[in-house]
């Protein structure tokens, strides 16, 4: 039974944002689904509880959750506030600047915020800058309401407010690769957090089986609980400080 299948049946708990989450499939199920929580498989709620884990994220904070419709495959998102909340607590950022582009009798407007005049101004975009300390020049992203809308739900009614945040995502995960190239929000595709969770599942597996297949070898030291029999039988005493560092029998 691999990582995966385990984690269909059992309960996981992790760290984030310096508290302990534990998270179990009845919960996930019950709780973290947005849509048809009943068609939800084991296997997705298995990626959503390893998207939480490897990432750290609290899905009771909306950091993340699922979305299910129907029998189509679900889709593991991260919230836009999750982006935000990443990128400020890392030591190089340094704040951002972000608006809206707006055609009007003026031309092409890159404007601060998200305010747009109804019936002289035509919404087509969203822009950002993410500025880093170790950086002179701010990674800028400027994306387009066409690509990205959905004409639905928030979408329809507050587009400008969609699209700037849609581009301050995509600016925080270009300036912060490493910390964000891996999460993806309900304006990506769904699938790409799905198989990027499952690659990051695997590596951790194979790194496992590696490490087991090196100590079987002699080609490694297991890593020493230093509690159990084999650790007691086998304990070495490399440095003395007084006679309590001494287990007695």
């Amino acid at each position: 039974m691999n990582q995966l299948q385990k984690q269909q049946t059992r309960s996981i708990t992790f760290k984030a944002n310096g508290d302990d989450v534990t998270l179990s499939p009845s919960i996930v199920r019950d709780y973290l689904v947005r849509g048809n929580s009943k068609e939800v498989t084991g296997q997705e709620i298995a990626m959503f509880l390893n998207l939480c884990k490897f990432q750290h994220l609290n899905p009771f904070l909306n950091e993340a959750f699922i979305v299910k419709f129907g029998d189509k495959p679900a889709q593991l998102i991260t919230s836009k506030e999750a982006f935000m909340k990443r990128a400020e607590s890392h030591p190089q950022y340094n704040g951002l600047k972000a608006g809206v582009i707006v055609v009007n009798n003026n031309g092409v407007e890159f404007r601060n915020g998200a305010f747009t005049v109804p019936d002289f101004d035509q919404l087509v975009g969203g822009w950002c800058e993410v500025y880093r300390k170790d950086r002179d020049i701010p990674v800028r992203v400027e994306i387009s309401l066409s690509e990205f809308s959905k004409g639905q739900s928030t979408w329809k009614t507050m587009p400008a407010t969609m699209i700037r945040k849609t581009a301050i995502v995509n600016a925080l995960r270009e300036a912060f690769p490493e910390t964000l190239g891996a999460l993806y929000t309900e304006d990506d595709d769904g699938q790409m957090q799905m198989q990027q969770t499952k690659k990051q599942v695997q590596a951790t597996e194979n790194s496992k089986a590696k490490n087991k297949a090196d100590l079987i070898a002699g080609r490694a030291e297991p890593e020493r609980c230093r509690h159990c029999e084999y650790c007691r039988a086998t304990k070495q005493i490399t440095a003395f400080t007084s006679a309590a560092d001494i287990e007695v029998e």
